[in-house]
């Protein structure tokens, strides 16, 4: 028998304080760099859970935080759950809607917010129910004026705060430790609840080599921001690993991020497809050195090739596609290659780096396609299930949880194919797949494709509906700067690519793509303006 000793997070920033001291957590915040070693972050963060008690906060209880990635948000990151209280991380890109109802439906009782984000609580102050006082986190010594009351400081708290305050030893690994909201492309978000152990284990994944292989020696920056699915739990892992960790705060730029992997010698870092995009934008600008840099990670949607091929042979830096959801805490997959695989060509290599990858251990999935489980094949497309100890098993207080959960599995809504290695490849969301003639046309596969040639810097597709055949794509490009494309000659570009029934009807040249709050193509606005476009014409 083993022993049963809980899975909580009060370990993780007790072993970076024991055995990391000197470690240090680089922050980016408005006025400048600030460097905090773990060993003051761990100090820190037990007076932050002191103060928050002294203002009520009890075992349970929600607090929110409205925040960027800097060394406060990682302090409330772990001081609230580890003194019993429950984080709920607030996407500052929601509407004010949505921000006001996901702080109600969640019931938090204290928000923690950035100076600069006051203006968003204030527009909706007064329907939130539950707040009863907020927190400013700020660079400035004194409170800027708000309408905000109560309001506190949150370095006077932390300067208040005990340093002898124990976190409590009786939680249950089961318990909730923190909320995210999903990014609600159609209707309310959607709650997800992650505990204690989901969040262990889930930092134990990022740990494992053929994973992402987060380890103390790195240097870790998450763009990502922490308000999205834990910033992939970069945070959480970095921290117990005693990894040093690079916080690259509010309104950051392409420029501003080579400058930190070029001074701080960053060596792994994650962000979505745009990120990357952008920073490779920059770099084609301006020489930085990045060499410092052993991979980096892409999730949230697929990067086309073009991407991959750029970090990996211009660079010299590996790329490496990831797969999760808000609802997955979020890792589920990663390309990282077999042994034997490395002995493929750089072709071979590329196409199978540009799918998402192989299942990470502790992880199930199905693929269930028309007439049950679809076949290893890499060709035949089913819907992506997906249960495990870091998978959400019901929405908050949610009556779409019906929808998404069945007989314990968890109906990601994505549809995907696998290969007879296993490696999965996102072809889309279910809505977003377009149907023309009775058979599918996979709108990301088309995205890439655009986004290969060299003019075009973003592209996306969606179907619009068509008489004869239901539906039909239409491609939206963005040029890169003083580049210039006709749509002929993208339609040439893609012909030998594709059958014929699956070229876009139609390409129409934007300045820009409508995005989610999390960097990915908004569909459901690109559709509507699509529809008003061929009207006009």
């Amino acid at each position: 028998m083993m022993m049963q000793t809980p899975l909580t997070m009060t370990q993780m920033i007790k072993r970076a304080e024991k055995f990391f001291p000197k470690k240090q957590v680089i922050s980016r915040t408005s006025k400048g760099i600030v460097r905090l070693t773990y060993k003051e972050i761990a100090e820190r963060t037990r007076r932050l859970a002191d103060s928050l008690q002294k203002l009520g906060v009890e075992r349970g209880d929600k607090v929110g935080t409205l925040a960027w990635n800097t060394h406060r948000h990682l302090e409330a990151y772990l001081a609230i759950p580890c003194s019993g209280a429950v984080i709920h991380t607030i996407n500052i890109r929601l509407a004010p809607q949505h921000i006001s109802y996901i702080i109600n439906h969640a019931e938090d009782k204290i928000l923690l917010i950035d100076a600069d984000l006051i203006p968003l609580i204030e527009r909706c102050k007064d329907e939130l129910t539950s707040v009863k006082a907020f927190v400013i986190m700020t660079d400035e010594d004194e409170l800027p004026e708000t309408s905000l009351s109560p309001v506190y400081h949150y370095e006077q708290l932390i300067a208040s705060g005990s340093n002898d305050y124990e976190y409590p030893d009786d939680i249950d690994e089961n318990e909730p430790a923190g909320m995210c909201y999903t990014s609600a492309t159609t209707g309310n978000p959607k709650g997800v609840v992650y505990t204690h152990r989901s969040n262990v284990l889930h930092s134990m994944a990022l740990g494992m080599a053929d994973s992402i292989g987060l380890s103390e020696k790195d240097i870790a920056m998450a763009i990502v921001p922490m308000f999205h699915a834990n910033a992939w739990g970069l945070p959480f892992a970095g921290v117990w690993f005693g990894t040093t960790l690079v916080m690259p705060g509010p309104y950051f730029t392409p420029k501003i991020l080579a400058e930190l992997i070029e001074e701080e010698k960053v060596t792994f870092s994650a962000g979505v497809p745009t990120i990357w995009l952008g920073l490779l934008k920059e770099l084609e600008e301006k020489e930085y050195d990045i060499s410092s840099l052993r991979a980096v990670l892409c999730g949230g949607s697929a990067a086309p090739k073009f991407v991959i091929r750029a970090f990996e042979q211009k660079y010299n830096i590996p790329f490496m596609h990831g797969y999760g959801m808000t609802e997955t805490s979020p890792l589920v997959v990663v390309s990282t290659l077999k042994s034997y695989q490395e002995e493929l060509s750089y072709e071979e290599r590329l196409n199978l780096r540009a799918k998402q990858g192989i299942l990470v251990p502790g992880l199930e999935i199905k693929i269930i396609g028309q007439n049950g489980e679809v076949a290893w094949d890499g060709k035949e497309m089913g819907e992506l299930l997906i249960r495990g100890p870091w998978i959400a098993s019901e929405y908050y207080k949610d009556e779409r949880t019906a929808d998404a959960f069945q007989d314990g599995w968890l109906y990601t809504g994505d549809v995907v194919t696998i290969d007879k290695e296993g490696f999965l490849n996102i072809v889309d969301r279910t809505k977003d797949l377009i149907k023309s003639g009775g058979e599918w046309i996979s709108s990301i596969d088309l995205e890439n494709a655009l986004m290969a040639h060299e003019a075009v810097f973003e592209a996306a597709v969606v179907a619009v509906p068509h008489e004869q055949w239901q539906e039909r794509p239409i491609a939206c490009v963005v040029l890169k700067e003083n580049k210039q494309v006709t749509k002929e000659e993208l339609l040439e570009f893609l012909a030998p690519q594709f059958a014929k029934w699956w070229l876009p009807d139609d390409i129409l040249f934007m300045d820009e793509i409508p995005k989610t709050s999390v960097g990915k193509f908004l569909k459901r606005a690109l559709r509507d303006q699509v529809q008003d476009e061929l009207q006009k014409n």
